[in-house]
């Protein structure tokens, strides 16, 4: 009886191995969260394996990382983050990529608000939505614009932070703010007939949003990892990444 017990703990074991190796569990930065689900898909469709999504701030998602949240792909939306992971030795140094650039704009649900630019926010009294620079890079982005523009002491009353680029474009997508600094794939997200407007923010206002990939340390033997990471770099995964926005 006895070995009977052993034998059926042991095919346990390997059956809960080989469901956790048949996965990648990929925290990936807000922005990137809409064109993710849809890599998912092709992912899913090409290779044996399956994928889970956790999504947040890029901030949020470095300290859940560094406090041993079970993720075995970080997408973050800068570079920094998963340099200082593989400096902590928390991800694997010669797996980080760049797999996209994001672009800033400005964008409101009514399109006639963001014809004059930057210059339709300095007057009047509407709030400006934008990702909590603290922990969001292209809430960064957005401040370091502002600045460069010599507007950001102007806005700063009026300005409304949320926890990431999504939650910028919700508050200005619902009424809460009249526009919102997000990523152009944001914007390109949202069905047709929703798109309000957009302003471009040129890119010599900010710094380059460079976003990069990252194997964690979790995701060293797991071989769905290593097939992500591979098809982030296949044509296919580029042309998608490219039609959502991204450069």
């Amino acid at each position: 009886m006895g070995g009977h017990l052993i034998i059926v703990a042991s095919v346990a074991l390997c059956v809960s191995w080989s469901v956790s190796a048949a996965e990648v569990r990929v925290a990936v930065a807000a922005n990137f969260t809409h064109t993710l689900e849809q890599l998912q898909s092709q992912f899913e469709t090409a290779t044996p394996y399956r994928m889970s999504i956790v999504s947040g701030s890029t901030g949020k998602l470095f300290a859940q990382i560094s406090t041993g949240a079970p993720f075995d792909v970080f997408l973050s939306a800068d570079s920094a983050a998963p340099t200082r992971l593989v400096e902590s030795g928390q991800a694997l140094a010669d797996s980080q990529f760049t797999y996209a650039r994001g672009r800033l704009v400005l964008w409101s649900a009514q399109a006639e608000s963001v014809k004059g630019g930057a210059q339709a926010l300095r007057t009047g009294t509407q709030r400006i939505a934008l990702a909590n620079p603290k922990h969001a890079p292209y809430g960064r982005a957005a401040q370091q614009a502002l600045s460069e523009l010599q507007l950001w002491d102007t806005v700063q009353p009026r300005v409304v932070l949320g926890e990431n680029v999504n939650q910028a474009l919700q508050f200005a997508a619902t009424g809460n703010a009249t526009w919102a600094f997000v990523g152009l794939a944001q914007v390109f997200s949202l069905p047709p007939q929703q798109r309000g407007g957009y302003w471009a923010v040129p890119s010599d206002l900010y710094t380059p949003i460079t976003q990069d990939a990252v194997l964690l340390v979790r995701g060293r033997d797991n071989p769905a990892a290593h097939e992500f990471r591979t098809y982030l770099h296949s044509p296919a995964a580029r042309a998608l990444i490219q039609r959502e926005g991204y450069e």
